[in-house]
């Protein structure tokens, strides 16, 4: 049956791809200690593709900045089951809680070399702990 059906996981930390299949790629995003708000470095975005989150377990708050300045930033508590969908160029980031487990599909050639990232300082942290509130 080896040949009809591939079963794929991953309990570990952080994030993990899982599966390629004709430019699209499944990955599980685990809870990491670097995902804290506290912790965070950056936003980033995808220039070319779309991101889709899907919560399976946990929690996890996804941040959208409106621009690269991070002026306008809203957080959104994701549901299990549902389908959230990053647009290509949508500045992001996300925190889990530690039982957290988050279903991620993105075109497979994402990389840091189409998705720029904007540093982030304390006040832009103190602004995701308020939102995530």
């Amino acid at each position: 049956m080896e040949n009809l059906l591939e079963v794929l996981e991953y309990e570990g930390i952080g994030y993990q791809p899982l599966l390629s299949c004709r430019g699209f790629r499944v990955a599980v995003l685990n809870y990491h200690p670097e995902l804290l708000i506290e912790n965070m470095t950056n936003f980033q975005k995808h220039d070319k593709t779309d991101e889709a989150f899907i919560l399976l377990r946990g929690t996890c708050t996804l941040f959208l900045a409106e621009d690269e300045t991070l002026e306008t930033i809203h957080g959104v508590e994701l549901e299990p089951c549902k389908i959230y969908n990053v647009k290509a160029g949508a500045y992001h980031t996300h925190t889990l809680s530690e039982d957290a487990m988050v279903l991620i599909v993105e075109a497979d050639d994402t990389c840091d070399d189409n998705s720029p990232s904007i540093l982030i300082n304390d006040e832009v942290r103190a602004c995701l702990a308020e939102l995530k509130k």
